[in-house]
């Protein structure tokens, strides 16, 4: 693991530009406090932050490598880890190559000398890497199919660099000739999403390389990007009596997964929420590790705590298990800091409980696992059940629906009957925009006078829709929420909270070879007998505790409601919309009129409130310089 910077430089003058990538390092210690170097050539500057998790005395990086003929030839810098690792290296020793470390790192430099760009879909694991080939003057970078670990990128007139952190190409905005100025289309798919969309970052200049994508560039070139994961969810059922051959196929294929993540030459813990996700990597975590400390988090507020029902797991599967509470105030003072280590706000309140656990549990371990993309893979989410429930709506003529659908917009807010109107009279590409669903077009412009209606969420979903044309209903929500809510929620919060606290996160749902089985699970046997991810909880039958199975999802719940509206956090809100010098972004007398509509008890405002508390925050870090994260800084132990 490590935080990655890389520059190819436009004029061949990378000496130029060691002392900015050095400037562009300290501010990700956090995802490397082992050990930190640079290295350059002519034409690029590499530099790293290293946290060791595989052979910890060799596998330094820049990495060099190159065959015997061409000693040093590729220069490698790589975030992330390949469980595969030891398969593969076996595999292109017996193609005659020879190997100088024990670690992962190596093996992709060398698989991409083997198969070139196809390296790619060889490996199996978590990753964003950039590779330089000395001899043909290109570079190589690629990220995982998931978007698991992040990349950004930033073309300047000096040249283009890559970095696991945008706050890293920030530090280096001035020698490198960057603009600053804010993307106002990022910032109304923010708000309507309540995370930014790849590849979009908030400042206009700065860019992602999408998950599943590789990109090349040579110097003075553009980048050019090519998506290599095209995940296609199958729709033929499965044959009859043949349901638990595929149940089976799922249980080993997550075992297997579950194993090769257990990987490291340091402690591997578990987060444990309770629900199935967790409680089923847990199970098959303590095959490996008899000792292994599993984790969770929780609120004293009733309801809003799953430190109970983890417990419980916890005692059922014989772990260890290791608590943390967090009170309102704790919550309020971290937002800051936590929003410094996003690099872009993600509006989701679980962030903050997910840091304090993941800050207690590298009080013990270096690495822990957790059970991210299982909903997505296996249809997990409530919202999935939504196809069935309309279908009646689809054997409807045109003029009935369009006369159903003027009546749902003249009935009143919270007349029943109406949210089903709503959406059984629209086409699935208009009402299902993923998880995040909180501003109608009528708030947004309330709270983002200049919102423009050509930049609403359909912007952002209509490609993906067109590639997922000929899939189920329930498919093609899966595929959305791949490309949109899990790469832009669930999967920046897991890497970037987790790895503010110098802790590695893995996900064993998240795995080539799961996703494999996962998508050829007909949507009968996803929702099926009133449950979701029917076909994983058949799978985990003689893995999880019985009372495990059929468990309500709840994650990690946040009383966001009731803090907003009392005394918890209400103030703080108030002063947070008041000192925020955002007025050329948000209405702020709209801001603070849904506020006090939220605590009269008008409205639940409460998502939307927490969109744009999070931004303005955001704000006057980044932006105004006003507020200060208070981000410890520490030295490095080793510097090569």
């Amino acid at each position: 693991m490590c935080g990655l910077v890389g520059m190819l430089t436009t004029n061949s003058n990378a000496e130029h530009f060691v002392s900015a990538i050095e400037d562009g390092l300290p501010c990700m210690r956090h995802r490397g406090p082992d050990a930190a170097g640079t290295w350059n050539d002519n034409d690029v500057v590499f530099g790293f932050n290293r946290l060791a998790i595989i052979d910890l005395e060799h596998s330094h990086q820049p990495l060099r490598w190159g065959p015997e003929d061409q000693p040093d030839r590729y220069a490698l810098i790589f975030n992330g880890e390949i469980y595969n690792f030891v398969e593969l290296r076996a595999q292109l020793q017996a193609a005659g190559y020879e190997f100088k470390t024990s670690g992962d790192s190596e093996t992709i430099v060398v698989g991409y000398h083997h198969w070139g760009e196809d390296v790619v879909e060889h490996l199996r694991g978590m990753f964003a890497f950039v590779i330089w080939d000395t001899q043909t003057r290109t570079m190589f970078a690629a990220r995982d199919q998931f978007g698991i670990k992040p990349l950004y990128y930033a073309t300047t007139p000096a040249g283009t660099v890559f970095a696991s952190e945008k706050k890293s190409i920030l530090e280096m905005a001035k020698p490198l000739g960057l603009g600053l100025d804010l993307d106002r289309r990022a910032i109304e798919h923010y708000v309507d999403l309540q995370y930014v969309p790849e590849p979009e970052s908030l400042h206009k200049e700065i860019r992602r390389v999408e998950s599943g994508c590789t990109v090349t560039l040579t110097p003075g070139g553009n980048v050019e990007a090519k998506r290599y994961f095209k995940p296609q969810f199958e729709t033929k059922p499965v044959p009859k009596g043949s349901e638990q051959d595929l149940f089976n196929r799922i249980a080993g294929a997550l075992e297997d997964s579950v194993e090769k993540h257990m990987r490291a030459d340091v402690t591997v813990g578990s987060f444990l929420s309770g629900g199935i996700d967790s409680t089923a990597i847990a199970t098959l975590a303590k095959r490996h590790n008899p000792n292994l400390l599993t984790f969770t988090t929780g609120f004293e507020r009733e309801g809003y705590s799953e430190v109970d029902v983890a417990a419980e797991s916890a005692a059922a599967i014989g772990v260890e298990h290791i608590v943390k509470i967090v009170s309102p105030e704790e919550y309020a003072d971290a937002i800051p800091k936590i929003m410094w280590y996003l690099d872009d706000p993600v509006a989701d309140p679980s962030l903050v409980p997910l840091y304090f656990v993941a800050q207690e549990a590298r009080k013990h371990v270096k690495v822990v696992l957790s059970g991210e993309g299982a909903d997505e893979l296996f249809g997990g989410y409530t919202i999935y059940k939504e196809p069935l429930s309309l279908a009646p709506f689809e054997k409807m003529p045109d003029p009935l629906l369009k006369g159903l659908r003027k009546l749902g917009q003249v009935l009143p807010d919270g007349v029943k009957g109406k949210s089903l109107l709503d959406r059984g009279t629209q086409p699935m590409e208009t009402r299902y925009y993923g998880n995040a669903r909180s501003f109608n077009w009528e708030q947004l412009q309330r709270v983002l006078p200049w919102a423009k209606p050509e930049w609403d969420h359909r912007e952002v979903t209509a490609p993906i829709y067109e590639v997922s044309k000929d899939m189920d209903p329930v498919a093609r929500m899966q595929h959305l929420d791949l490309f949109t809510w899990m790469r832009g929620d669930i999967l920046v919060k897991a890497d970037k909270i987790n790895m503010a606290n110098s802790l590695e996160l893995r996900v064993p749902f998240l795995d080539k070879e799961v996703f494999e089985i996962a998508q050829t699970i007909p949507k009968e046997l996803k929702i099926a007998n009133g449950t979701t991810k029917y076909a994983l909880r058949k799978a985990m039958e003689q893995i999880v505790p019985e009372h495990v199975l059929h468990r309500k999802k709840l994650g990690f719940p946040v009383p966001m409601r009731h803090w907003l509206a009392g005394d918890e956090l209400y103030g703080w809100a108030q002063d947070t919309i008041n000192e925020s010098q955002t007025d050329d972004i948000f209405n702020r007398h709209e801001v603070l009129e849904m506020l006090k509509e939220h605590r009269d008890g008008v409205s639940d405002h409460s998502r939307r409130l927490w969109t744009v508390l999070a931004f303005m925050i955001w704000h006057g870090i980044f932006v105004e310089k006003r507020i200060d994260p208070q981000i410890e800084q520490r030295d490095y132990p080793v510097k090569l």
